[in-house]
């Protein structure tokens, strides 16, 4: 898994550090709206001229890097 995830590039030059589908300007963030949007991964890959593993990796970054939030849950006093 971790070798899709060299798919996404994070470059402070390209999209103010955004992270974005190697080699081009489409960023995670937009790829994530279009889905839940209801757009279908092959919509989105034909329309912006990436892979559906581009769809998909995309997803797989948002998962890695939610599995790294902390939640702090204040107790009640």
């Amino acid at each position: 898994m971790e070798e899709l995830l060299d798919r996404i590039t994070i470059d402070p030059r390209v999209m103010a550090g955004k992270p974005v589908i190697r080699g081009t300007r489409i960023t995670a963030d937009l790829i994530l709206k279009l889905l839940a949007t209801g757009m279908k991964p092959e919509e989105i890959a034909e329309d912006y001229r990436i892979s559906i593993e581009d769809v998909r990796v995309t997803l797989l970054y948002a998962a890695k890097i939610l599995g790294r939030e902390e939640i702090l849950i204040a107790s009640e006093t």
